[in-house]
């Protein structure tokens, strides 16, 4: 899949539709980023590394998964 498939539009004239797409996409993305903090962290990243990747500060990806 490239750039341009991900940001066409999708074909719908029924919001339900593309708003529930929206929330399998936000769904898929935690589960995405949940797994590759855990093999981050595995694998010796800092939360501070992993962090900086997500663009977000260390204190809030650690907030987030350091359980």
């Amino acid at each position: 899949m490239n750039g341009d498939e991900l940001t066409s539009p999708i074909p719908a004239t029924d919001p339900a539709t593309g708003l529930r797409a929206v929330g399998a996409l936000h769904r898929l993305a935690e589960r995405v980023e949940a797994t590759n903090v855990a093999l981050a962290r595995q694998q010796g990243w800092s939360w501070e590394q992993i962090g900086d990747a997500l663009g977000v500060s260390r204190q809030s990806v650690h907030a987030k998964y350091g359980k």
